[in-house]
């Protein structure tokens, strides 16, 4: 399989699964528990029906949108996520090359593995800083700092990381990160050579927005549940949230909001968006799908803060039923980190350009010719 074969999401997936030591691929695929939010965020989707109306002189279609003060030229963009040099050598800066040329925003996670300062100068467009809250309040002040600095548009705290989700699949795996050694995994690393010989030949794996400040994930190995639930303060509330807020002083999202009333809450605070979301499924299992969520929540607050649904997003039509039911983007991290494990920043671009072409089809073929016309006349529930 290459490159060229992959055309959708499940195809990304199959080839990143090739390219990947069984550990790192599964630590990207799993999430907590059963798995059941997980394979919920997506089926969601598959519960509405879009209602198309024709004879709409769709020739020329406009799929751009602002969200918290960034002009996107897609309504999708990609969400921070960690570890990526473990992915693919060229990290976060494929990703960075890739939404840059997509004219969408990208996400940096405080455990990227390349910092805020390259990513500047490779991602002249939007960009977004996804903040953890440590224990070590210097860490904090400097990720908040270095953000600034580089000129990131948007900060976004994450929220539902109190402590870590039960990720089975890495407890059976032993991922850590970095990752280490034991017969298992080094049969796995020795099965998958170009992987090995990129990880261990290039640049020595680091989380370099942490190194000087913590040794966990940098030079002592743990895995990312363990790291949540040592590392970070569990005593964060939501006046810690409106301090931080009000020390960005610019645009402030909270990431992983699943409730109406913590939505309200986020208004009162002076957020600009929130990121409906369960972390993909990997926090706690059992809990909503984020696409169920969004219509009430858009109710309640889409008229003073922008809602992005962000979670199980496959396909140009889940993006477009987001955005009829009140969403202003989407966001997702598997869409581009299967893509980017499968072929670095080249892999990143098709998927993006996969679903732009997916989006634009899609809006035509739903007589739109700009995302505001989507509203619920156009959904049906089965």
């Amino acid at each position: 399989m290459r490159l060229t074969d992959c055309h959708n999401y499940q195809d990304f997936r199959r080839l990143a699964k090739k390219r990947l030591p069984g550990p790192i691929f599964h630590y990207i695929d799993g999430a907590a528990d059963d798995e059941i939010t997980y394979r919920r965020n997506t089926s969601s989707f598959d519960d509405v029906d879009l209602v198309p109306n024709v004879l709409a002189g769709v020739e020329n279609v406009d799929m751009s949108v602002e969200v918290m003060g960034q002009k996107l030229d897609m309504p999708i963009y990609c969400a921070p996520t960690a570890l990526q040099r473990l992915f693919h050598h060229e990290g976060e800066r494929a990703v960075a090359k890739a939404a840059t040329k997509h004219g969408t925003m990208f996400g940096v996670s405080s455990l990227a593995t390349v910092t805020v300062e390259e990513i500047e100068k490779l991602a002249p467009g939007p960009k977004m800083f996804q903040f953890y809250f440590h224990k070590d309040r210097g860490l904090n002040d400097a990720l908040l700092e270095r953000a600034r600095a580089a000129n990131f548009n948007v900060m976004a705290l994450t929220v539902d990381t109190i402590t870590g989700g039960n990720r089975e699949r890495d407890l059976r795996t032993g991922f850590t990160s970095p990752p280490k050694l034991t017969p298992a995994s080094a049969l796995s690393f020795a099965t998958h050579p170009a992987w090995a010989w990129n990880f261990f030949t290039k640049e020595k794996f680091d989380m370099p927005h942490l190194s000087g400040h913590v040794s966990a994930g940098t030079n002592l190995a743990v895995s990312v549940g363990e790291y949540f639930s040592t590392m970070l303060d569990q005593s964060m509330n939501w006046n810690d949230a409106e301090k931080l807020c009000a020390q960005w002083n610019g645009q402030f999202a909270l990431k992983g909001i699943m409730s109406v009333e913590d939505a309200k809450r986020a208004v009162d605070i002076g957020c600009t968006g929130i990121m409906v979301s369960n972390h993909g499924g990997r926090q706690l299992d059992g809990s909503r799908a984020p696409f169920d969520q969004l219509a009430e929540i858009c109710d309640a607050v889409g008229d003073q803060i922008d809602v992005i649904c962000e979670g199980g997003i496959q396909r140009g039509t889940h993006v477009l039923k987001a955005l009829s039911a009140g969403a202003k983007a989407c966001s997702g991290g598997r869409l581009y980190l299967y893509a980017l494990a499968a072929a670095g920043q080249a892999g990143v671009d098709r998927a993006l350009g996969n679903l732009r072409t997916e989006i634009e089809r899609d809006m035509k073929l739903m007589g739109v010719t700009s995302l505001d016309q989507l509203n619920r006349d156009n959904l049906r529930l089965r």
